[in-house]
């Protein structure tokens, strides 16, 4: 599922006209990485909601600028499987 994940955040990155090459896991998604700004960001988290049926709260947008590509697509992986494990 990560996978998935990670793949999707690389293709919604790009559709965003974001230069991907460089990006690894240890990217952040905030300064001195992506560098998205919170408009960018909030765009990032709306297309990973409707595309994974997950919610962010409103406060969570600080905490997504500060962490990398990896660790945002494991919290993603691991909201995912636990909301599956919930409608099993």
């Amino acid at each position: 599922m990560t996978d998935d994940v990670r793949a999707f955040v690389i293709e919604s990155l790009k559709d965003m006209n974001y230069d991907v090459d460089d990006i690894d896991d240890d990217t952040t998604l905030g300064p001195a990485g992506v560098d998205l700004e919170s408009l960018a960001l909030a765009d990032l988290a709306t297309r990973v909601e409707d595309r994974y049926g997950l919610r962010f709260a409103d406060d969570e947008s600080e905490k997504l600028a500060l962490m990398t590509v990896g660790e945002f697509t494991a919290m993603v992986a691991e909201r995912v499987a636990k909301a599956a494990d919930g409608a099993a």
